[in-house]
């Protein structure tokens, strides 16, 4: 299995070390910054970062257009953060771009502005356990329509989402030592 970091821009290499210690023998991850870099992956992962940049940075260098056929193709695809925001259909207040790709609007910075990043359990539907979320600057999803299907929730907000192959998370699970979320990724 060969798995791509979309590495435009965020926290990528978080997501590159998680997947490395998931231990999972055969496993590829490499950091993908082109469409060549995403044709030659079984699934990707758009990290956090900043929206409004990496949206223009995806349509300049074709990105955009490959990630939107490589989701049409069935490729599984995992949005965190600011990931999620470019994955979704719409972004409340705001006119910038998204991919579309999952059936969600969200509200940006929902949480509050950099001072109020903060960690907390969240509830994961099928985790018997919560895993720690790390919200910064994080978006909620506001709504949601099917396929879509809440994945997560925090204090009753929806911060996680699944639609088919696409996952969509709020908060930040590459910053912590539980790679329980990138196992489950890496199984669909």
């Amino acid at each position: 299995m060969r798995v791509g970091v979309i590495a435009i821009q965020g926290d990528f290499e978080k997501h590159v070390d998680a997947l490395r210690n998931c231990g999972i023998d055969g496993l590829e991850v490499v950091e993908a910054r082109t469409p060549a870099d995403l044709a030659s992956v079984d699934r990707a992962i758009i990290p956090g970062g900043e929206s409004t940049t990496v949206g223009l940075l995806m349509q300049r260098y074709g990105m955009a257009d490959a990630l939107k056929q490589a989701a049409a193709d069935g490729m599984p695809i995992w949005g965190t953060c600011m990931g999620m925001i470019m994955m979704a259909e719409r972004i409340v207040g705001r006119n910038q771009f998204s991919l579309g790709l999952l059936n969600i609007e969200v509200n940006r910075n929902a949480f509050g502005a950099q001072v109020h990043s903060f960690e907390d359990e969240v509830d994961v539907v099928g985790m018997d356990e919560p895993v720690l979320g790390v919200f910064i600057r994080a978006p909620v999803v506001t709504k949601i329509s099917e396929p879509a299907e809440i994945l997560a929730k925090y204090r009753g907000n929806i911060v996680g989402v699944r639609q088919g192959n696409l996952l969509g998370t709020s908060f930040h699970p590459e910053l912590t030592d539980d790679v329980r979320l990138h196992r489950f990724f890496l199984g669909l």
